[in-house]
């Protein structure tokens, strides 16, 4: 039995249909850290993530400046790079972050976490800690230093 024309048609277009996904999917850029000149040329922000003591339900907000670190429980968190888009797009915060575990009796840290966080799609690429989560809030200007001593 012959296929009319059509039916070839409708198979070509739903072929297309189907294979655009895995295209899609293959053509996806690689996500890479900021290098230490788009650091250094960004306004002094700070991070703003929320951290989670699962066993003892504590929840923490912490405010960490861009380069700086800052402890919870056992984890050191390093802030390498946060950014809020501007207020004419579609509202996002994501941040680089470096986080290092000591758990108990050890002395030397060991790097659990190393990545892009993003404030609305925590579960998308977060710590996966036994005891601690920690996600990005939002970042923020770093309030300016006032000059009162230059008077």
């Amino acid at each position: 039995m012959r296929t009319s024309r059509p039916d070839r048609a409708l198979a070509l277009i739903l072929g297309l249909m189907l294979a655009a996904p895995v295209a899609a999917q293959e053509t996806s850029l690689p996500i890479e850290r900021p290098s230490a000149v788009e650091i250094e040329a960004a306004e002094p922000t700070i991070a703003v993530l929320r951290a989670l003591d699962k066993i003892t339900a504590r929840i923490t907000e912490l405010e960490i400046p861009v380069g700086g670190k800052q402890g919870f429980g056992t984890l050191t968190i390093d802030v390498q790079y946060c950014r809020s888009r501007p207020p004419i797009e579609a509202p996002e915060s994501f941040a680089y972050l470096t986080i290092h575990d000591r758990p108990a009796g050890q002395t030397e840290e060991v790097k659990v976490f190393e990545g892009w966080m993003l404030a609305s799609s925590p579960a998308l690429n977060g710590l996966e800690h036994p005891v601690y989560d920690v996600w990005v809030i939002a970042c923020k200007a770093a309030a300016p230093e006032s000059d009162a001593g230059s008077r």
